[in-house]
């Protein structure tokens, strides 16, 4: 009876050593604001189409995500209550999650609206929260620059299927510097994968902008690999672009060397262990549970 109380013991010692502690943090950063490029989000209203912009990040583990930051511009002067929604969305990388029968003979991921699909966010979201609705995600913005110019734009129906996807984009545009600090009031639970933050932002008036950052990450951002470029679509009839997306720079922008862009966000969150790990956990417990009642039986039989 003592070898199976020992040996539940050291299932359970295995298990909790390898299990990340509650108190472990993920923390990510795509590193600081550039002034490269300005991209267009927001989420489908009855004043505006949907506009969707993306940038990847990476989960080694399973991971509780708490908050999020991002970066853009509001029009100049505008006041920073002049916000009436913030939505943020999780994609996998692509085909995850996507219709792959739409892929045409002129590539492996090619559809016949956009150049490529290989490496972008998927067709739907894997995970979303909504500040209008309760107890999903609650939102602070803050100015950071009163004056901001970024050098290129692409802004409301700047976004257009090929053969005409390669605009050079909308070109300079300047506003107010905002930091939009979210609070996921229902935490994003997610496993080890690769993925793409999307950010929307619905302003009473004028459309919000995600800033560039570094690309590519330097500190005090988090280098990972690979770090794919920022992608956007939208979703306005008759050539709505979604389920598709393009690539900001790659595509839209375009030119003889095109850029590629990251844009300006940041993540916190918790390790989680695996269900797996809890089972084991579990598992641990009933058997040393199960032992203990066994050697207190035979105690009072003797």
């Amino acid at each position: 009876m003592r070898n199976h109380i020992l040996a539940s013991a050291c299932l359970l010692a295995c298990v909790v050593a390898v299990t990340p502690a509650s108190a472990d943090t993920f923390s990510f950063s795509n590193g600081n604001v550039t002034n490269q490029m300005a991209v267009a989000t927001r989420p489908d209203s009855p004043g505006g189409f949907e506009i969707e912009a993306g940038d990847d990040f990476i989960l080694p583990n399973p991971t509780r995500l708490n908050s999020a930051t991002f970066i853009g511009l509001m029009p100049t002067g505008s006041n920073l209550n002049n916000v009436s929604e913030v939505v943020v969305e999780i994609y996998r990388v692509f085909p995850a999650d996507s219709d792959v029968s739409r892929t045409s003979g002129s590539g492996l991921f090619s559809t016949p609206q956009v150049p490529a699909r290989l490496n972008s966010p998927s067709d739907v979201a894997f995970a979303s929260r909504d500040s209008a609705t309760a107890n999903q995600l609650t939102f602070t913005t803050s100015l950071v620059t009163q004056t901001f110019t970024a050098a290129n734009s692409v802004q409301p129906g700047g976004i257009h299927p090929i053969p005409g996807q390669t605009t050079g984009g909308n070109g300079q545009v300047t506003g107010q510097e905002v930091s939009f600090s979210v609070v996921f009031t229902t935490p994003i639970d997610l496993p080890a994968d690769h993925y793409f933050f999307v950010p929307q932002v619905q302003l009473d008036s004028g459309a919000f902008l995600w800033l560039s950052s570094v690309r590519p990450i330097v500190a005090p951002g988090t280098p990972f690999s690979p770090d794919l470029q920022a992608w956007t679509r939208d979703d306005i009839s008759p050539n709505n672009l979604a389920p598709d997306w393009l690539r900001v720079g790659t595509d839209i922008v375009g030119g003889a060397t095109p850029p590629t862009f990251n844009l300006a966000f940041t993540l916190e969150g918790s390790a989680v262990p695996e269900p797996s790990t809890w089972a084991m956990i579990l598992l641990g417990f009933a058997g040393l549970g199960f032992a203990f009642r066994q050697s207190r039986r035979t105690v009072r039989f003797a």
